[in-house]
C-alpha cells in the first residue's frame, strides 16, 4: 500500500513536470513577439523574428568597471523579473582605428561584456548545434553587433544556435602590470580579454539547452583577431574542454599577435602607468576610461598583448601545440588570397625587379636568394604577385598555416583547410571617392600618387573578404554590387560551414568534396571562388621556409 501510493506521488510528479516542458514549449510557439528564457541568473525577454527568436545583449559576467577592472570576469548576478534582450548592449571601449566598421551598438562602454542569440529552435529539446562567433579588430577595435557576424541567416537558414560575443579590447583587455598579477589570486595579469571569451563559452555552455541548443556540441569561430582567439581557446586549459569544434579564418596565437612573457607584458604596463604618473593601480582604476582609452592610443606607446601568464595559458601556445595538448577537436581553418597589400613590402617605392630585389636583401639578409627563389621578382607583375603573397604571409597567412599544420600532427582530429580567392565585386555607384577598408565597411579614399595610377596590383580576396560569405550575410554589407557568383559561391562556403558545425565535417549534399589534410596520402585543401574544387596543397614550401626562419621546424 505505501509502494502504491509511491508511485501515485510519482506519476502526479512526472504529470507536473511535463506540464512544465509543454508549458515552456508553448510559450515559445504562441507568445512569439514576447519569447521568455529562464537563465541560471533569471528570466530573460528576447524577440520573435518570424521564426528566429532573438535575445540581443545578455550579461555573461558582470560589468568590469571600477573595482573590477582588469580583473578575471566575475558571475553575472541573479535578477528578479524578467530581463529584456531585445537590442545591442555597449560595445567595449576602443578608439575608431579602422575607421570602417559598422556597429549596431547602443554605445560604448566598459560595461560591455554581454552576447547575442538567435535561435530557430521552438522547444528546449530540440537539441541545436551551436555556432560561438568572435569578433576579429585586432584586439583592438570591433563588436558582435557588426552586421557581417550577424546571426540570423545561420540559425533560419541552416538551424543552427548562433551566438556573437564582446570581449574587452586594448588596455582594457589585455594590461599587465605587477601589481595586477599580486594582486590576482592566479597571480597572472594581461588576458582579461581572452577570460571574458572563455566566460562566454562557459555561460553557453551552461545556459545553451533552455534555449533548445546541445551543449555537447559547440563549434567556437572567428577571423583574424577571432580566429586567433580561436587557436587561443583551443590551447587554454580553461576553455578546451567546452569546445567540440574549431573554425579559424585567417589567423592564429601561433605568429598572429602572439603572446608576450607575463614579465615583458608587466614592464610595458609599469612603463605606461609611470608616463601617466600613476602611483598605483588604484589611481589607474580611478582614471575615467576614456581618459585611459585616449592615453593608451598615443604615439609610441607599446601594443598591449597577451601574455602567457601560468594561468590561461599555462606555457607558451605553441609549446602547447607541439606537445599536443590543445583541444583535439575538427578544426576548419583557411585564409585568404590577398590577406595585404604589395605596399607591406614595397612602401612607396615602385614595384621594379630592382628595389624589390633591395627590399628582399634588407629584410631578410644572407636568405635573400632563397626567399627570391620562393617569391620570385624578375618583372613588375611578378614582383606584385610576389609582394602580395610575402605580404600576406608575413601578416597573417603564415601563422594560420602554422596552426593548422601542427594541429593535424599533434592532435587526432581532422584538418579541413580552406583557400579563399574569390575577389569582391565593384562597389555601387553611390560609394564613389570611398575604398574599402582593411576591417570591412568603407573610408574615404586615399589620392593615388601619379607614379602609380596605372598600379594596382593581383586581384583576389582581401582580408576579411570572406565574413558576409561564410556567415551567409552578403545582404548586410550594402557597399558592393553583389551578383550571383557572389550569391552561388556565399551558398557553397555558408553550406560548409553550417554542416561543420553541425557534423564537425564539412561535407555534404550539394558541395565538392572537401578532404582532411591529414587523411590520405597527399595533403589536399578546397580552393573557393567561382569555381570551388579540392586541390593538391599548395604553397607548402613558402611556409616550411618561413617556419624555419621562425626557428620552430615542427618535422
Amino acid at each position: 500500500m505505501i509502494f502504491s501510493a509511491f508511485l501515485k506521488c510519482l506519476f502526479l510528479l512526472l504529470i507536473l513536470f511535463a506540464g512544465s516542458v509543454s508549458t515552456f514549449q508553448v510559450q515559445l510557439q504562441q507568445d512569439n513577439q514576447e519569447p521568455r528564457i529562464s537563465t541560471e541568473n533569471g528570466i530573460i525577454g528576447g524577440f520573435d523574428n518570424s521564426g528566429v527568436y532573438t535575445f540581443k545583449g545578455i550579461p555573461f559576467a558582470q560589468p568590469p568597471e571600477g573595482n573590477l577592472r582588469w580583473k578575471e570576469p566575475q558571475p553575472v548576478q541573479d535578477w528578479d523579473g524578467v530581463l529584456e534582450t531585445k537590442g545591442f548592449r555597449n560595445m567595449c571601449m576602443q578608439l575608431p582605428v579602422f575607421g570602417d566598421m559598422n556597429f549596431r551598438a547602443s554605445g560604448m562602454s566598459e560595461d560591455c561584456l554581454y552576447l547575442n542569440i538567435w535561435s530557430p529552435a521552438k522547444s528546449a529539446d530540440e537539441k541545436l548545434p551551436v555556432l560561438v562567433y568572435y569578433y576579429g579588430g585586432g584586439f583592438i577595435a570591433g563588436d558582435g553587433s557588426e552586421g557581417r557576424y550577424d546571426g540570423e541567416s545561420m540559425a533560419r537558414n541552416k538551424g543552427i544556435i548562433s551566438i556573437t560575443v564582446n570581449y574587452r579590447l586594448g588596455i582594457f583587455g589585455f594590461y599587465a602590470h605587477p601589481d595586477l598579477s599580486a594582486e590576482s589570486p592566479n597571480n597572472s595579469s594581461g588576458n582579461y580579454g581572452l577570460l571574458d571569451q572563455a566566460k562566454a563559452l562557459q555561460w553557453v555552455k551552461d545556459n545553451i539547452a533552455a534555449f533548445g541548443g546541445d551543449p555537447h556540441n559547440i563549434t567556437i569561430a572567428g577571423e583574424s583577431a577571432g580566429s586567433i582567439a580561436v587557436s587561443a581557446l583551443m590551447a587554454s586549459p580553461l576553455s578546451r574542454d567546452l569546445i567540440a569544434g574549431a573554425i579559424g579564418e585567417s589567423g592564429s596565437i601561433l605568429g598572429a599577435l602572439p603572446p608576450v612573457s607575463l614579465e615583458e607584458g608587466e614592464r610595458n604596463g609599469a612603463a605606461f602607468a609611470d608616463n601617466l604618473t600613476a602611483a598605483s593601480i588604484n589611481e589607474l582604476r580611478s582614471l575615467p576610461a576614456e581618459e585611459l582609452l585616449q592615453a593608451a592610443g598615443q604615439p609610441g606607446t607599446p601594443r598591449f598583448a597577451p601574455t602567457v601568464d601560468g594561468y590561461f595559458f599555462p606555457k607558451a601556445p605553441l609549446a602547447i601545440f607541439e606537445a599536443g595538448e590543445q583541444a583535439d577537436v575538427p578544426l576548419f581553418v583557411g585564409w585568404n588570397s590577398q590577406e595585404m597589400n604589395h605596399r607591406m613590402i614595397m612602401g612607396d617605392d615602385d614595384p621594379n625587379p630592382e628595389k624589390y630585389a633591395e627590399k628582399i636583401r634588407g629584410l631578410y639578409g644572407e636568405h635573400a636568394s632563397r626567399v627570391m627563389e620562393l617569391y620570385p621578382g624578375s618583372s613588375t607583375d611578378e614582383v606584385l604577385q610576389s609582394a602580395t603573397d610575402l605580404a600576406g604571409d608575413r601578416f597573417i597567412a603564415f601563422s594560420t598555416w602554422k596552426w593548422s599544420d601542427l594541429h593535424s600532427k599533434t592532435g587526432s582530429s581532422p584538418v579541413y583547410r580552406y583557400y579563399y580567392a574569390k575577389p569582391r565585386p565593384p562597389m555601387k555607384e553611390k560609394y564613389a571617392g570611398q575604398q574599402p577598408g582593411l576591417a570591412g565597411g568603407m573610408q574615404d579614399a586615399e589620392e593615388p600618387e601619379e607614379e602609380s595610377e596605372s598600379i594596382s596590383g593581383p586581384e583576389g580576396a582581401v582580408h576579411a573578404a570572406e565574413i558576409e560569405y561564410i556567415m551567409g550575410n552578403l545582404h548586410h554589407n550594402d557597399v558592393f554590387a553583389w551578383t550571383e557568383d557572389d550569391v552561388r559561391v556565399s551558398d557553397i562556403f555558408q553550406n560548409y560551414a553550417a554542416n561543420f558545425v553541425k557534423n564537425l565535417d564539412p561535407n555534404g549534399a550539394g558541395v565538392p568534396e572537401w578532404s582532411a589534410i591529414n587523411h590520405g596520402e597527399t595533403p589536399k585543401i578546397i580552393y573557393i571562388n567561382e569555381e570551388t574544387r579540392l586541390i593538391d596543397e599548395i604553397h607548402r614550401e613558402r611556409y616550411r621556409f618561413l617556419d624555419r626562419l621562425s626557428g620552430a621546424e615542427t618535422e
